[in-house]
């Protein structure tokens, strides 16, 4: 007889399968767990004969994928209210530089703080996500912005994994903007990158991926080619923050790269999603961004749609552009600002946030074989997770390492 550790009972399954329509809803479902990962679902009356260590009823709670956030920046030093609060009173971004703001203040204080200093301040963050259902994170570095500093949040991106119980994958954005002290010289800390910390984190298998941020403010097609070359000789992934303030041929990069994903988007091109759904590369909007920086182009959202290129939704959580510890309010935003459907807005944290990370074999869908990371709500239907804002509708977050 079939044992499993863990048979849910009496719920509805929002399953977000690839091949299935819609949400691929089973209504009265039966899901079996054991060593961690979906041994079976289905329609309850359906559910095989078999010995279950524990069995629990959901009382018609509807389950759907834990929720995964692809694209935060968690781990900083201090934060930039004080600017924001400077702004809204009419200062401009240079007068804000120009007295000591802007992101090298968040490098500067990232710096100064010690590990366990980054940790504790991360953590509530993290938490904050957890208590939505979310069950994986992605985490970018960038705010070191040298060798010793940018090893120093990889290693703390770990501890908040550790700490949090989330799955964190770590990725290395060391080409966010310049640091200070290579102040006009973009080209020697691209080489800095490339031919030193690089090598240290594909030995020490202490990234999952590796990010650049192509814009006219930050580093060139050219010079984050060069980086990516190196990063795939080295056995690593890439993804690229693309087109958020200007047309500059970041989708395209992203997508010669066969990048895992493209991250913003607002002045992507239609050639630009074209190449992008040839290379298989997904589209992250992060309507966060969007909102607290006030822009007005908005990212391609029916041209993405009409090229088949899927579309996740991140919070984009980072000190400068988008202070949101919230993905269920990423969600909304993806509706309300971007035109997303609430289908397009769950899938775009679960199914293609896990395709984004390249994670979608193992996770992002209730499927046999696939983690037991799995959210349960107290919700009528699905959709009510996009409709409904600032209702905390969590009843319980399963995850695989304690299934």
């Amino acid at each position: 007889m079939t044992k499993w550790d863990l048979v849910l009972t009496g719920g509805h399954a929002a399953t977000l399968r690839d091949d299935a329509p819609g949400y691929g809803e089973i209504e009265t479902a039966a899901v079996a767990i054991s060593d961690g990962k979906i041994a079976w679902i289905g329609p309850e009356n359906d559910l095989p004969a078999g010995e279950a260590a524990e069995t629990r009823s959901l009382s018609g709670r509807w389950l759907t994928p834990a929720l995964i956030d692809c694209h935060t920046h968690l781990i900083f030093g201090g934060n930039r209210a004080l600017e924001f609060e400077q702004r809204l009173e009419g200062a401009s971004y240079e007068e804000i530089a120009t007295a000591g703001g802007g992101i090298l203040s968040t490098v500067k204080a990232t710096r100064d703080a010690s590990p366990d200093e980054l940790l504790q301040a991360a953590l509530p963050r993290a938490q904050a996500l957890r208590a939505e259902g979310v069950a994986t994170v992605e985490i970018k570095t960038g705010y070191g912005l040298d060798i010793d500093n940018e090893l120093k949040m990889l290693e703390v991106a770990r501890w908040l994994g550790d700490a949090s119980g989330l799955d964190v994958r770590r990725t290395l954005l060391a080409a966010h903007t310049v640091p200070p002290e290579f102040s006009g010289r973009p080209d020697d800390y691209i080489e800095m990158i490339t031919d030193e910390l690089l090598p240290q984190v594909a030995s020490g298998k202490l990234a999952d991926a590796v990010d650049a941020y192509c814009e006219s403010i930050a580093f060139s097609a050219p010079q984050i080619a060069q980086l990516f070359r190196k990063a795939q000789n080295l056995g690593l992934p890439v993804k690229l923050h693309a087109d958020q303030l200007s047309d500059g041929g970041g989708a395209e990069l992203a997508a010669f790269f066969e990048a895992l994903s493209a991250d913003h988007l607002e002045y992507t091109s239609v050639s630009g999603v074209k190449a992008m759904a040839k290379a298989g590369t997904v589209a992250v909007l992060l309507p966060g961004a969007f909102l607290t920086l006030g822009e007005t182009q908005l990212p391609p959202v029916a041209v993405l749609r009409e090229n088949g290129v899927p579309v996740a939704i991140g919070s984009d959580c980072n000190p400068g552009t988008s202070p949101l510890c919230s993905l269920r309010t990423a969600m909304i935003l993806g509706s309300r600002l971007f035109g997303l459907t609430p289908l397009e807005c769950l899938a775009g944290v679960t199914r293609e946030a896990a395709r984004a990370l390249g994670l979608l074999a193992d996770r992002g869908t209730l499927e046999v074989d696939k983690r037991a990371d799995i959210a349960v709500w107290d919700i009528d239907h699905p959709r009510d997770l996009t409709y409904w804002m600032g209702t905390p509708q969590l009843a319980e977050l399963l995850l695989a390492d304690s299934t």
